[in-house]
């Protein structure tokens, strides 16, 4: 069975966005969890697809632009993200969109077609997020390995990656690195019910 694997980046107080409902102390999204190996398809919530969708095709078509929503231009690491997005199947977790941008995207209606989905044959799944499509997918045990790349700031707010997970679950931490600027890089591991 593939794996689902979920990764974001945290404040040290495990917000996945500040007060102002973004994450400002991120300085690129690209993947920084080294993910593109092993994946061949992503997930996402219809709260957060419409801004990724947004965000990447500019760098898509435009790569050596400055970005419209960032004021900067992409790393060459967003730029090798968004080439690996545009080939990369879609689905995004939702009972209400209909349509998108991507002719790559498809539609899950419930969390019962994300785990048929990880049934299908293929490398492992990313859920990039939202936040509430990741505490769902916890809770209803189909998360299989949490990476997370924590930023030594406190960022205040309401938007905790965990903070509606209804069932304990352990954690086995796999791998824990130091990266540059005093940022951590964390895999773990779910244990089952």
């Amino acid at each position: 069975m593939r794996k689902l694997i979920t990764a974001m980046k945290i404040s040290l107080d495990g917000k996945f966005e500040g007060p102002q409902g973004y994450a400002d102390w991120v300085a690129a999204w690209s993947d920084d969890y080294g993910l593109t190996p092993q994946i061949d398809a992503c997930v996402l919530g219809a709260g957060m697809y419409p801004g990724y969708e947004q965000y990447w095709t500019p760098i898509q078509d435009e790569p050596g632009k400055v970005h419209p929503l960032s004021g900067a231009a992409p790393t060459p690491a967003e730029v090798e993200w968004a080439e690996f997005a545009r080939r990369t199947p879609h689905y995004v977790l939702s009972s209400t969109l209909t349509a998108a941008t991507w002719p790559q995207t498809q539609f899950l209606r419930g969390l019962d077609e994300l785990g048929k989905l990880k049934l299908e044959p293929g490398r492992d799944i990313y859920l990039v997020g939202g936040g509430t499509v990741t505490a769902a997918a916890i809770d209803a045990g189909l998360v299989d390995e949490v990476r997370l790349i924590v930023y030594p700031v406190i960022a205040g707010g309401e938007n905790a990656l965990f903070k509606s997970t209804a069932i304990s679950r352990g954690l086995e931490l796999r791998t824990a690195e130091r990266l540059p600027d005093g940022r951590l890089s964390l895999v773990y591991g779910i244990d089952g019910d």
